[in-house]
């Protein structure tokens, strides 16, 4: 692919990669939080989901590296590091990963509108990706409601339960220098 015309495709591509970092480094600042509360089983809960944002940051890269397209890696956000409740980061999370597919489906959008059949097509696991992490970040938000003060509960849930596809998926794009 050339880049001779403006792209909103490329540009809003290259914006998500910076998107998936802030995610990336968002999750770990959660599981610090939850680390430093003695709640190991969320802490590894979001330890892993800081480590599949970054893995999907590194499959964007990757992908415009196979195009022959130009990337720059973004300077990262800043990232909230305290909450006052168990629920408040994992509202965040929710709220982020909500952002997240807006932001995916308009990249989605842009490569339809642009005629980029490759670019869709990418763009699809992505997709299917994002519904995912919706229904796991919602589920875990509703059971964390539900424990209330009660985070032994909770924690055996986290424990017992898979939470989403702990970002293992037979058909995911490769990742730049490979998935962590």
């Amino acid at each position: 692919m050339t880049e001779t015309t403006p792209s909103t495709f490329l540009q809003l591509l290259r914006e998500q990669v910076g998107h998936e970092f802030d995610a990336h480094q968002q999750y770990i600042a959660i599981a610090v939080w939850f680390d430093a509360r003695d709640l190991p089983q969320l802490a590894r809960h979001y330890y892993r989901q800081s480590v599949e944002e970054r893995n999907h940051a590194m499959m964007l890269v990757q992908y415009m590296l196979d195009r022959d397209l130009a990337i720059e890696i973004p300077a990262g956000s800043p990232v909230r590091n305290d909450f006052t409740s168990v629920t408040e980061p994992m509202t965040l999370a929710l709220e982020q990963e909500k952002q997240v597919t807006a932001q995916i489906e308009a990249i989605f959008r842009a490569a339809r509108e642009e005629g980029d059949a490759l670019g869709e097509q990418f763009m699809l696991w992505f997709l299917k990706e994002q519904v995912e992490e919706v229904a796991s970040a919602t589920t875990l938000l509703t059971v964390a409601e539900r424990a209330g003060d009660n985070l032994f509960d909770l924690e055996n849930y986290v424990a017992r339960e898979q939470i989403g596809d702990s970002g293992e998926s037979a058909d995911a794009p490769a990742a730049a220098g490979g998935a962590l």
